[in-house]
């Protein structure tokens, strides 16, 4: 299937590890130019000899800490220069913040400011340039509607749901749309952490997940290539599961 990916420029944040590194891949495999950016830069240059040139797509690894002040607008100011031109942003780095209810204005701070502030900047820095070419695409990725415990990274992404729903009305009239991706259990190396052997998964798989198995990072990135894709230019403002239907709430 030709998803129209073809010759399009794409900043994929979060691009060493998990669904940063297999939507990196994937589009370009599409044919997309992609700037992948994390704080491990050597994963990301190893993906570069991953990827089949026939289609023209490739990686360009960059280097980036977005725990630090003015990274985001740095970012962003370097992919375009590489680029020419950003047309597809996914925003994929992040990573779980338990906190306990006594938890430290810091502790807070430290777990919104990665995983909406950031997204945020990085986003708003890159939207003008949308805007001027009429076209773009931005995909999220998010986090459960239906937490278990306190976690600063659920509140943040719960942030970014409200916050995305008003950018895509902003912007839809420029040919951006704006939506986010919910991942369920997806064998990435932080639910790894947390069921650590087979029985494990298989255990939580029997009890949560209606299809009986975890996910793979090829399944959800499947998904954000249809969203960044000419193919999905009526969908916007959205928030999509992709759990294999252990969402309890039907919408």
């Amino acid at each position: 299937m030709d998803w129209g990916l073809k010759g399009k420029t794409a900043l994929v944040t979060g691009a060493s590890q998990g669904i940063g590194r297999t939507t990196a891949r994937l589009l370009a495999s599409e044919g997309v130019t992609v700037v992948g950016v994390a704080r491990r830069h050597a994963l990301v240059e190893e993906l570069t000899t991953e990827i089949s040139s026939q289609n023209g797509g490739k990686i360009i690894a960059l280097e980036a800490d977005f725990s630090i002040e003015g990274e985001p607008e740095r970012v962003a100011k370097e992919a375009e220069a590489l680029l020419g031109r950003v047309d597809i942003l996914i925003n994929a780095a992040g990573g779980s913040r338990p906190v306990p209810f006594d938890a430290t204005k810091e502790q807070w701070l430290e777990g919104m400011t990665l995983n909406f502030f950031r997204i945020r900047e990085l986003t708003h820095a890159i939207v003008p340039g949308m805007q001027r070419n009429n076209w773009g695409r931005i995909v999220t990725f998010t986090g459960t509607s239906e937490p278990r415990m306190l976690n600063a990274a659920f509140t943040a992404k719960a942030a970014v749901h409200v916050w995305a729903k008003a950018l895509s009305r902003d912007v839809a009239l420029y040919g951006v749309t704006v939506n986010c991706l919910q991942p369920g259990r997806i064998r990435t190396e932080q639910i790894q952490k947390r069921y650590p052997t087979l029985e494990d998964e298989l255990e939580y798989s029997r009890q949560e997940i209606p299809v009986g198995r975890f996910g793979t990072t090829e399944e959800i990135a499947a998904v954000a290539l249809f969203l960044s894709s000419p193919l999905a230019s009526y969908v916007t403002g959205t928030v999509i599961p992709v759990d294999g239907g252990s969402s309890r709430f039907a919408f």
